[in-house]
């Protein structure tokens, strides 16, 4: 490693989304109302969810803090990347960086993980319904919530740490909308093994073991149904699990796509892509998928209008 090449960087400029200039309005324009729907349709979720006893039960505790996590997820990134678009001033400051990617890291890993939890919850409900009561205790709810943020932030600062003991290049330009971690690792000049095993070995743990509770979870309810094969029983799974499913449909299926089928652009392209899927869509949708495909989230919003307009009178 040569001492010319390397330098103390006080700030990194990001390039932002590849869009051409005449463009960067139209485009702010659309991230911003993004933006908006996602905060507030899941603070909405988190506000029936505490308005409506009927919906204080397990599935219901994870998706209010999931909710919570989405919010938290888009707004670790999308405000900057707006600002940015706004006052066309690129600069993030070092700590800044590091910041964003610590949280970026910290809320990707619970959301990851709140899913995996939700979809053994539909697994009680749906494989073990006389017994789903005496399993989804109220302990051990709160020790799946706990663990899933005690995880992901042993992972967010173990990324953070390795990165904070590494120089950088002259070159300070990140080419993301964010500081992302892979892209940190491609600007540094000293020696970043340890820190890409560390990703492959922590962040890898977090996705997979993630990924194989919710396999392992719906591949029982799909037996079960199977075993006992009836249309009451397949609507019911359905109405149980059908929301859920989407949302992971829709999480993992921009991984798959994404990084495991050949595409034509090149893949900072593509990174940018997959990560504008994670922040500003997939938590857009959120609430849309579990208000419109779910009886009692329309109930609960039915019952707070009503009493809204009970209220007005």
């Amino acid at each position: 490693m040569r001492s010319e090449n390397q330098s103390s960087v006080s700030e990194f400029c990001l390039l932002g989304l590849p869009i051409r200039p005449e463009q960067q309005g139209m485009f702010f324009i659309l991230f911003l109302g993004m933006y908006l729907t996602t905060v507030l349709g899941n603070l909405l979720i988190i506000l029936l969810i505490g308005l409506d006893s009927r919906l204080h039960t397990p599935m219901y505790f994870f998706l209010s803090h999931l909710a919570l996590t989405d919010v938290s997820f888009s707004s670790v990134t999308v405000p900057k990347m707006l600002m940015n678009m706004h006052t066309q001033d690129q600069s993030i400051p070092y700590a800044g960086c590091v910041t964003q990617m610590y949280f970026f890291i910290l809320f990707g890993c619970i959301d990851n993980l709140l899913l995996a939890a939700m979809a053994y919850d539909r697994y009680v409900a749906i494989c073990h319904p006389l017994h789903y009561t005496t399993i989804m205790r109220e302990e051990l709810c709160i020790f799946l919530l706990a663990g899933s943020w005690l995880l992901s932030c042993a992972s967010a600062l173990s990324h953070t740490l390795l990165l904070a003991r590494l120089s950088f290049c002259a070159d300070s330009t990140i080419p993301h909308f964010f500081c992302d971690l892979a892209a940190l690792l491609k600007l540094s000049c000293s020696d970043t093994s340890l820190n890409e095993m560390v990703i492959f070995g922590v962040g890898g743990f977090v996705i997979i073991l993630s990924f194989i509770g919710v396999l392992v979870s719906y591949g029982h309810i799909g037996a079960t149904i199977l075993r006992f094969p009836s249309i009451k029983g397949i609507c019911k799974a359905l109405s149980t699990c059908g929301s859920h499913f989407s949302v992971v449909f829709l999480f993992y299926g921009t991984i798959v796509v994404l990084y495991f089928f050949p595409s034509s652009s090149n893949s900072t392209d593509k990174d940018i892509i997959a990560s504008v899927m994670y922040t500003v869509v997939t938590p857009m949708l959120n609430p849309f998928i579990y208000s419109l495909r779910n009886r009692d989230m329309k109930g609960a919003m039915g019952k707070l209008v009503r009493r809204k307009i009970f209220l007005s009178k």
